[in-house]
């Protein structure tokens, strides 16, 4: 049931961070208390401390909140419920009359920052070198418990309830038919719409392809081989995160939401290890765009809030068959690159299947320009289901 007559109701939002939350976030960095430096010379131990120094000192004393605020609001923003829970959400419209509406979503360590460089040239082709007929309404949440959305505060919000809501909220905006995209956990919800509003969603894509199961037969193609490699680094080096926020992210939260280093830390790393960055995040992003996604999670509280996604649905049987057409770019520094044949079961209409020539994980914000030049030729070859 609706909390309140007006539950239904579309409210115009504005990104507007109250002034103490900004002086108590610049004195606790300045009394940070620093672990010792690193025994090596590289980050397989972690984030070097100088360089993590070095960014909560700019973070503290150069970094502009208030203009980066502006460039974030330029995007109409709204709330709304869903389900019971306030839902925050990016709704940019097209000004060309063809336009179809498209659904895009996020992961951990992610932010709406992500699609801050996409939106754009989604919604306005031309005004960006492209062409009208390619134009989107793009809508694009923040995930329960991310951002500026609510937070739960009962146990429940899985993937298949986050898909559920989402097919909610593109009604309520009125869209019929829609498209819908997603990269890390936005790949997982995005793949729940597939499977169950079949009726409305017409077409979905894909980064990642969480859920997914290697299947072998003989000698592994290189490309699986890939994938393989990806993987037994994922679970020797790089998981322990997942572990700890799928069973116990209330512990970690203490943390995190004492302390504004160890939450950048604990973000940055992944930005390290995930981006196709030649060994440093700030080759690929700059520091400023690395801390307007940190600040999202700061500034909102929310590392144990994201972090109970792994525990409510990490191995709780997500799955079934999507039943909509299927579109997949695969970019080569991705956790776990996508493999077209361990992909085919469960997303059996895969129409489109492109190897990119660079980008990581966090694709739409890694390489805007090949992320919208992608999703363009995938759902220009659908538009004519909508």
């Amino acid at each position: 049931m609706p909390e309140h007559p007006q539950a239904d109701a579309i409210r115009p939002f504005r990104i507007a961070v109250p002034d103490d939350v900004l002086t108590d976030l610049r004195a606790r960095l300045r009394a940070t208390r620093w672990p010792d430096a690193e025994t090596v010379d590289d980050w397989t131990q972690g984030v070097p401390l100088a360089w993590m120094r070095t960014v909560c000192d700019y973070w503290a004393n150069t970094y502009d909140w208030r203009a980066r605020e502006a460039l974030l609001n330029r995007f109409d923003q709204y709330l709304t419920t869903l389900d019971g829970l306030d839902i925050h959400f990016i709704h940019q419209r097209s000004p060309h009359p063809g336009a179809r509406p498209l659904l895009i979503t996020h992961g951990w360590p992610g932010s709406i920052v992500e699609f801050q460089k996409v939106i754009g040239p989604l919604t306005d082709p031309v005004a960006h070198g492209g062409d009208a007929a390619d134009a989107f309404h793009v809508v694009c949440p923040s995930l329960p418990g991310f951002g500026f959305s609510g937070k739960p505060t009962r146990a429940g919000w899985g993937v298949e309830r986050i898909g559920a809501a989402w097919s909610a909220l593109m009604a309520r905006l009125g869209y019929a038919r829609y498209f819908a995209q997603g990269g890390d956990w936005g790949s997982a919800v995005t793949r729940a719409i597939g499977v169950a509003d079949t009726t409305h969603c017409a077409g979905i894509h894909v980064t990642l392809a969480m859920g997914s199961r290697p299947r072998i037969e003989g000698e592994p193609s290189a490309e699986e081989q890939r994938a393989l490699a990806g993987a037994k680094h994922y679970a020797d080096w790089d998981s322990g995160y997942s572990k700890q926020q799928a069973t116990r992210p209330q512990t970690l939260g203490y943390g995190l939401a004492d302390s504004p280093a160890g939450q950048a830390a604990w973000i940055l790393e992944k930005f390290w290890a995930w981006t196709d960055c030649d060994g440093h995040p700030e080759n690929v992003l700059t520091r400023d765009e690395l801390l307007d996604n940190v600040m999202l999670y700061w500034v909102n509280n929310s590392a144990a809030s994201s972090a109970r996604l792994y525990w409510e649905s990490f191995g709780k049987g997500r799955g079934g068959r999507t039943g909509v057409p299927v579109g997949v770019a695969v970019y080569p520094k991705e956790i776990v690159t996508p493999v077209r044949a361990w992909m085919q079961p469960d997303y059996p209409d895969i129409r489109h299947f492109v190897t990119m020539p660079k980008g990581g994980h966090f694709a739409a914000f890694e390489q805007p320009v090949l992320f919208v030049d992608d999703v363009r030729a995938y759902f220009r070859t659908l538009r004519g289901a909508m």
